[in-house]
């Protein structure tokens, strides 16, 4: 294919599109451009069926790259990239949250794609073009979708709607959404909100949508003129016969009646049992293939599931476990459960379980972010884990995955809009979520123990956050007919629609996730949903405040104490000393942590009163501006014929003029003072050199 090249204007910028230049052997190939940042899109998809089982084999990628915004990677030692940052697994779920609905579940060969970051020019986000990009590379590939999608970025600057605002003007933004799905539909959301109110946010995917709509047509018509016949695709089947056998197993065992219990586990032993029976007719029955029949059985299981669970809801409103549609599972909330911990909340709705533990430290403790994108300090961290036993499994403990790294962010995005300013509150403050149990909505269990957590430790929160995970059932024959429901378990998140996750304060939106199962929703499906989920978020911030109302007015005793102070900048050096010899000294024997800002502040961390106070009259003493007419205890330093120089304060030294020691005549300086003495001294003058004059009869006379 000879290069071609398309454009678009969207959000007050161009938007290209580019194929046929680079990476021609992939299935699909594209370069996409907004501004000067550039993002490759390949999509390649295997001849044969993947050797993994019991899912579509998706594998999506988010490569940074430092080059593209002309950076060095920061270690001394390692300059290769390796390991993906935070942010890139977070653009790599967008991505994968955007794509996967429109492949056919049943598909088995392997589809990799692929976005790499070519170029960044510090405003235009990469995430939301990686999107476009991996959208159009596979329109116009060989691989089989119900695409295209679009996606797009949407701010709210001064009360106004922005599309695809600059990463400058998100620092003045009550709202950063981004939102992406077809040409009708919305099918992923990811959003941080200043406590926005939910009105406005609906405001916001009606605009977005609009966006998303004329991006993702201007896709199709490249694919129009561009794109490869599509392959077939290896899909899991069995033949009708064996398909139809399986279903009548599932029902004559009672498949039906199994997916309906409170209890998770009563649920799955069920269901176990009947798989039994369906593997047993499988061995008797057959003698070749056994393990791809029982694969093309668990498909089979999977789907009846999922019709009778859209047909109980639908029909007469049925939940698996008995609840109404818009009823929450029972709720428990505590703190300060553990006794040397700076704070701690449990959250337990249904059999999901959360503990969050509070850490509070200095300023110096903050995270240190490198990445292609930015280089930043983070003061507020959330760090969220999912152990196997919380689901009863047994599996390796590895470090996060990309589902522990999304979660955390949501939770952590859910809180940051109230939390104290920094003047206000400069600790460092570390929160890790521990999933206990689960059954559904972990995240947002996540959420609500960090605000329980947060207030035990004391920290000054603006408002208490609580979220909520919200489903809806869709009538695929008459998409007009559709079932909210609210506090989705885990068999309903499985087989229900749509998994929308948001958390906020009694005034507004602060965090919001949403994923689907299908194509995706409709703004009438939305907006139901959002609207419903303010009242179960009320209830269930109307549990967390009745565990405890407030903030506590004194932070743990284990929790270290942080003196604030402000010297004149010029001062600074006066505390670092040579080569940070003073500001060593300071900390060795008090034991307290300092950290200094460029602006002259000073944060004095101690895990008690008498170590700060030490240290903060020692800096006080380093940083005084002598002023005539103070009086201090001068220790003699040097002695010259014309008087005595006295150190008044650690490096500020000032004579003593021999006419200034005694009202009576003095004829040798040792007559009345050696080095080393200290002698009570006035401060006479400050000369325009900025010399210190000390008068020592002058102190006499005052004192």
């Amino acid at each position: 294919m000879e290069p071609k090249k398309w454009s678009m204007q969207i959000g007050g910028r161009i938007l290209e599109i580019e194929t046929g230049l680079l990476a021609k052997q992939a299935g699909g190939a594209v370069t996409a451009r907004y501004g000067d940042t550039v993002v490759l899109a390949t999509a390649v998809m295997s001849k044969g069926a993947s050797r993994i089982n019991g899912y579509f084999p998706l594998m999506v990628d988010f490569e940074e790259r430092y080059y593209a915004a002309g950076k060095i990677k920061g270690s001394r030692f390692i300059k290769r990239e390796g390991r993906p940052s935070d942010d890139a697994v977070l653009s790599g779920r967008v991505i994968d949250r955007t794509i996967r609905p429109l492949f056919n579940s049943r598909m088995r060969n392997e589809v990799q794609v692929i976005t790499t970051v070519l170029s960044y020019d510090g405003e235009n986000d990469p995430g939301t073009l990686a999107v476009i990009a991996a959208s159009a590379a596979l329109s116009i590939s060989n691989i089989p979708w119900n695409g295209p999608v679009a996606a797009v970025r949407v701010g709210q600057i001064k009360g106004e709607l922005v599309l695809n605002p600059v990463n400058g003007d998100l620092e003045e933004s009550n709202l950063d959404l981004t939102i992406s799905g077809t040409k009708e539909k919305i099918n992923m959301l990811e959003a941080g909100a200043n406590i926005v109110p939910e009105e406005e946010i609906m405001n916001a995917f009606v605009f977005g949508q609009d966006a998303i709509r004329k991006i993702a047509s201007f896709i199709e018509d490249i694919a129009k003129e561009v794109g490869k016949e599509k392959s077939v695709p290896v899909l899991l089947e069995g033949t009708p016969e064996f398909e139809t056998k399986v279903k009548e197993i599932l029902l004559t065992e009672g498949l039906g009646e199994a997916l309906y219990d409170k209890d998770k586990k009563v649920i799955e032993e069920k269901t176990k049992a009947i798989k039994e029976h369906v593997e047993e007719y499988i061995k008797d029955n057959f003698s070749e293939n056994i393990d791809k029949l029982k694969e093309i059985a668990e498909q089979v299981l999977d789907e009846v599931s999922d019709e009778i669970v859209h047909k109980n809801i639908l029909e007469s409103e049925q939940r698996p476990d008995g609840r109404k549609l818009s009823e929450i599972r029972h709720i428990d909330c505590q703190v300060g459960i553990l006794p040397r911990t700076h704070g701690t909340g449990l959250f337990t709705r249904g059999e999901t379980q959360a503990l969050t533990v509070t850490t509070l430290g200095s300023p110096g403790d903050q995270q240190v972010i490198d990445t292609m994108e930015v280089d930043m300090k983070k003061r507020y961290i959330h760090h969220y884990n999912f152990p196997p036993y919380s689901v009863g499994e047994v599996r390796p403990m590895r470090g996060p995955g990309r589902r522990e790294i999304g979660h955390g962010a949501l939770a952590e995005k859910a809180l940051v809009p109230v939390l104290p300013a920094k003047e206000e509150f400069p600790y460092t403050i570390l929160l890790v979520s521990e999933v206990l149990s689960s059954n559904g909505s972990s995240s947002m269990a996540s959420t609500c123990g960090s605000t329980l957590s947060l207030m035990d430790a004391g920290v000054p929160i603006k408002s208490p956050v609580s979220g909520i995970a919200m489903g809806i059932i869709v009538d695929q024959e008459n998409e007009e007919k559709f079932k909210i429901l609210t506090d989705i378990q885990g068999l309903e998140d499985h087989y229900g629609d749509m998994d929308f996750k948001v958390a906020g304060t009694k005034d507004g939106v602060t965090a919001m996730q949403m994923d689907v199962k299908v194509d995706g929703v409709t703004i009438d499906m939305l907006k139901a949903v959002l609207s419903q989920s303010h009242e179960n978020r009320m209830e269930i911030l109307g549990k967390i405040t009745a565990a405890i109302p407030e903030p506590r007015k004194e932070m743990s005793q284990y929790a270290p104490r942080i003196i604030t102070m402000q010297i004149n900048p010029e001062k600074i050096r006066n505390v670092i000393g040579t080569g940070g010899k003073i500001i060593n000294e300071i900390i060795d024997e008090t034991g307290v942590q300092i950290d200094i800002e460029d602006d002259g502040m000073i944060f004095i961390t101690s895990p008690d009163s008498v170590s700060a106070d030490k240290a903060k009259k020692w800096i006080d003493n380093l940083t005084h501006e002598v002023k005539a007419g103070e009086i201090f205890n001068a220790r003699v330093t040097r002695i010259m014929n014309f008087g005595a120089f006295a150190e008044i304060l650690p490096g500020q030294e000032g004579l003593i003029h021999i006419s200034e020691l005694s009202d009576k005549r003095v004829e040798k300086v040792e007559d009345v003072l050696k080095i080393g003495d200290v002698v009570p001294v006035k401060v006479k003058e400050i000369d325009s050199q900025g010399r210190i004059n000390l008068s020592a009869k002058a102190a006499a006379k005052t004192l």
